[in-house]
């Protein structure tokens, strides 16, 4: 049972990595506008409604490892030890995730035009974004032993998140770069944090 269940999970993953590929290459040659899901589906070899099984929306399969990265962090954040700030776990799952590499991939290059040149991908990305603040906002709640909704807990995740996207944005591809950048903002994140926790 349990090969039987290996085989399908890898034959899934074969199918997303398709998809992806193709609806990239389709994005690359036709532009996303001009890109269907039935093209895409009709490329990766699937029908339509194996799509829809996969991602909820075209606009999905373009940030298709965003759930993954996501993930990955909630979870840093949430079994973070004693002692660790939710700041102090953002940047260790920053060390642990972020490529090595000094170039963007292709796709990542391409996601990153198709961004700035469609709105509606624009608003996607800061929905995806949006999330982010959210896992960071539950745990600095709880670094600062206030509720998510309080004020302080929404002002220093907004602020981490303002220093993640201008890394992303000044640091694109270089590890080394992004990660300077981000430690010079810990000491204004992490100052902001001691601040707020002495007055409490």
């Amino acid at each position: 049972m349990k090969a039987i269940a290996g085989h399908r999970e890898r034959k899934k993953q074969r199918t997303r990595e398709q998809i992806v590929e193709s609806a990239f290459a389709l994005f690359r040659e036709r532009g996303f506008q001009a890109t269907t899901v039935a093209d895409i589906a009709a490329a990766a070899d699937i029908a339509p409604r194996t799509f829809f099984a996969y991602f909820p929306s075209k606009e999905a399969v373009v940030f298709y490892d965003f759930d993954g990265l996501f993930g990955s962090l909630k979870e840093t954040v949430e079994s973070r030890p004693d002692g660790e700030t939710a700041i102090d776990a953002l940047r260790r799952w920053l060390e642990l995730s972020m490529p090595a590499h000094h170039d963007e991939s292709p796709d990542e290059q391409l996601r990153r035009r198709m961004c700035l040149d469609e709105p509606q991908l624009a608003a996607h990305q800061q929905h995806l974004i949006a999330g982010l603040e959210e896992i960071l906002r539950v745990g600095i709640a709880r670094d600062l032993g206030q509720p998510p909704d309080a004020l302080q807990p929404r002002l220093v995740a907004a602020a981490a998140v303002a220093a993640f996207k201008a890394i992303e944005h000044d640091g694109a591809g270089d590890k080394t770069k992004s990660m300077a950048l981000f430690d010079e903002t810990l000491v204004f994140l992490r100052g902001g944090v001691a601040a707020l926790q002495a007055r409490a």
